[in-house]
């Protein structure tokens, strides 16, 4: 009799909670697909709320088949300029008191600062017809002179009122001796029209137009001064 009473109470434990168990896993796994759901929607919405916004300087047009008449014989290599890693980005660079620097997260340059300048300085430099061919430099192009630079400064400056600040200097080596025959230094604060990063970019701008004309200038005086047969 005991041994019955057991076998019926045992059938009964086992087939009355099974049903229970398995509707109970079934509910847990729709809450936690409805809870992953609502998680992914709202990273989703939070990273699409800022979007980026690129910038870039003025890029005087292409005139490499323009030569004067009185073009100095010679054919001009640009190169590299060299600087730091921030402005081999294109994050835009700005300083907070003479020692820390920040940038920018969803305001970028569309390229990295020192290529943008040596591109305004190239498009420069050939649309002036004085010289007899002007190249980026590259393994397989020969040229007679190589003007490189060095960018130091090329942010937004906190003041009493906001300004761009651009620092760089240029150089220009004979290849025929290696020597270096001329160089030029410029730094300028530009002031901004306002305080936002589109008054900050536009005052950048001007600055570089402003210390790459007066560097080609500079170049043209040496030329001047120095004619070459």
């Amino acid at each position: 009799m005991s041994l019955a009473r057991g076998d019926t109470e045992l059938r009964y434990i086992g087939t009355g909670p099974i049903g229970r168990e398995k509707r109970a896993p079934e509910a847990s796994r729709k809450r936690l697909i409805t809870a992953v759901a609502l998680m992914v929607g709202l990273l989703t919405g939070c990273g699409a709320a800022r979007p980026v916004k690129y910038y870039q300087l003025t890029v005087p047009a292409d005139a490499s088949d323009i030569e004067k008449a009185d073009a100095v014989p010679v054919r001009l290599l640009v190169g590299g300029m060299v600087t730091s890693h921030l402005y081999r980005e294109d994050r835009i660079v700005y300083g907070n008191g003479p020692e820390q620097l920040g940038t920018y997260e969803y305001q970028r340059w569309a390229e990295p600062p020192a290529e943008m300048i040596q591109e305004v300085l190239l498009r420069l430099l050939r649309a002036t017809g004085h010289y007899r061919a002007v190249h980026v430099r590259r393994s397989n192009v020969t040229g007679d002179f190589m003007i490189h630079g060095r960018l130091y400064d090329f942010k937004e400056v906190e003041g009493s009122a906001m300004s761009a600040r651009v620092t760089l200097e240029f150089e220009l080596r004979d290849l025929k001796t290696g020597a270096t025959v001329w160089n030029h230094y410029y730094t300028h604060d530009e002031p901004a029209s306002g305080k936002d990063v589109p008054a900050i970019v536009a005052a950048l701008d001007k600055n570089v137009q402003r210390g790459v004309k007066e560097v080609v200038e500079s170049l043209d005086q040496y030329f001047a001064s120095h004619p070459v047969k």
